[in-house]
């Protein structure tokens, strides 16, 4: 260890990532000590890290952090995540971001502070690449002076921030490509709850446990959209068809429209959501390079709908990976696997149920007959904590079935996995 260049000695601290062990392991020697005061450039303070960190006053975490900070010079990249501390001081935050802006290109900031500071004042117009801000406040967001040239990602959770100041954030942000919004306080300025977001670079989305009336995103080149736990009545986006993946979890909506974005689509992850079968199939039939589709735990806004599986086959022609976990009628394993379709790519496929019953192994048997090239086969099953004589039999009759079943197929790995 001897022979290495401090610069080297300097990206091992580096790696170490907590900032108690990098104080510690500089202590081994003088090169090291040079390498930790001027060739480190990542340090993290997290409370999960550590846990005599919990024992630790406010003031004394303050002190603690600006001594450490203080010591290192061209720091790059800066975590501190304090879920204990009720808050920190201005006056010390503000001595830490002006210390290091200059050389700052990832900051990860999770301590409420007071009064409340403006990261974008503090540091802006520099070098910062990624974001990530939790239980704060942002306000009066002003494009003519406050810019993040270099932001390539955003994150925000459980900030307090007004719809108009989340737009103009993302127009002082000309590079962002990765925006995540989870839990926002959203301050409205009309009755109607409505946000209109807009980014020509933005690539990547995910937004949870949001609620909103209205919800417009215009992003040309969006290639990953993700709603989770959120309640709207209207979501559209406006682009210019480069979405490649779309994730829908456990998400209320009314209206959903993703325009003209379906064309270049490869994965549809739709789960624990309410859909007009018609409707969105519609949406995402002019997918021809789609090649994951799972509706997990869907339920028809119409109970006589049924997922049409020729009309997947002929719109999916590269389809290989097909999920399908919804309430089974008679008619969704009888009308729904007619005709001479073949899902000829499909190689993985994983099929669950909602309650077991005879007509569950019939689909199964159904479907494995129109993929002739499967390799996997997965089965989820929910098994109650107590179960009933008559259910045990159930059971035990859909896994001899099963069995019968695959004795046919032997070139096909089965693979079951119950809750």
């Amino acid at each position: 260890m001897e022979f290495l260049p401090v610069e080297v000695v300097g990206n091992i601290l580096s790696q170490l990532g907590t900032a108690r062990d990098v104080v510690i392991a500089s202590a081994t020697c003088r090169k090291w000590q040079d390498a930790w005061r001027n060739h480190i450039h990542a340090l993290s303070f997290d409370s999960s890290d550590w846990p005599l960190y919990h024992e630790f006053s406010t003031s004394r975490l303050e002190i603690l952090i600006t001594q450490t900070i203080l010591q290192t010079n061209g720091l790059q990249s800066l975590s501190i995540i304090m879920d204990d501390v009720d808050e920190f001081s201005a006056a010390p935050v503000i001595a830490w971001l002006m210390y290091t802006r200059e050389t700052l290109r990832h900051l990860r900031y999770n301590v409420r502070t007071t009064p409340n500071i403006s990261i974008l004042e503090k540091c802006g117009r520099q070098k910062l690449e990624i974001l990530a801000l939790s239980h704060n406040s942002i306000n009066g967001v002003e494009p003519s002076y406050q810019k993040l040239p270099c932001l390539r990602s955003l994150s925000l959770s459980y900030v307090s921030i007004s719809a108009l100041d989340l737009s103009l954030l993302l127009t002082i942000c000309p590079k962002i490509e990765s925006l995540t919004l989870i839990s926002l306080d959203i301050v409205m300025s009309d009755l109607q709850a409505t946000m209109d977001l807009s980014s020509n670079s933005l690539k990547d989305i995910f937004v949870e446990a949001i609620s909103l009336d209205k919800f417009i995103l215009e992003a040309d080149s969006l290639e990953k959209l993700h709603l989770k736990d959120c309640t709207l009545e209207v979501f559209e986006l406006v682009g210019k068809g480069m979405l490649r993946f779309l994730k829908i979890d456990d998400v209320s909506v009314i209206h959903l429209d993703i325009g003209e974005n379906a064309e270049n689509l490869e994965v549809v992850d739709v789960s624990n959501f309410t859909i007009m079968w018609a409707k969105f199939h519609h949406m995402i039939s002019r997918s021809p390079k789609l090649k994951k589709l799972r509706l997990w735990g869907v339920v028809f806004d119409d109970e006589d709908e049924i997922v049409d599986m020729e009309t997947i086959s002929s719109c999916f022609p590269l389809l290989n990976h097909l999920s399908l976990n919804y309430d089974l009628k008679e008619a969704a394993a009888q009308y729904g696997l007619q005709g001479s379709f073949v899902l000829d790519n499909v190689i993985l496929l994983e099929l669950g149920w909602t309650v077991i019953s005879d007509l569950f192994t019939m689909w199964v048997s159904g479907l494995l007959e129109k993929c002739p090239h499967l390799k996997k086969l997965v089965i989820h099953g929910v098994v109650s904590e107590t179960k009933t004589h008559e259910e045990c039999n159930m059971l035990a009759n859909f896994t001899s079935s099963i069995v019968r079943l695959m004795r046919k197929y032997l070139h096909i790995e089965v693979e079951f996995e119950y809750e």
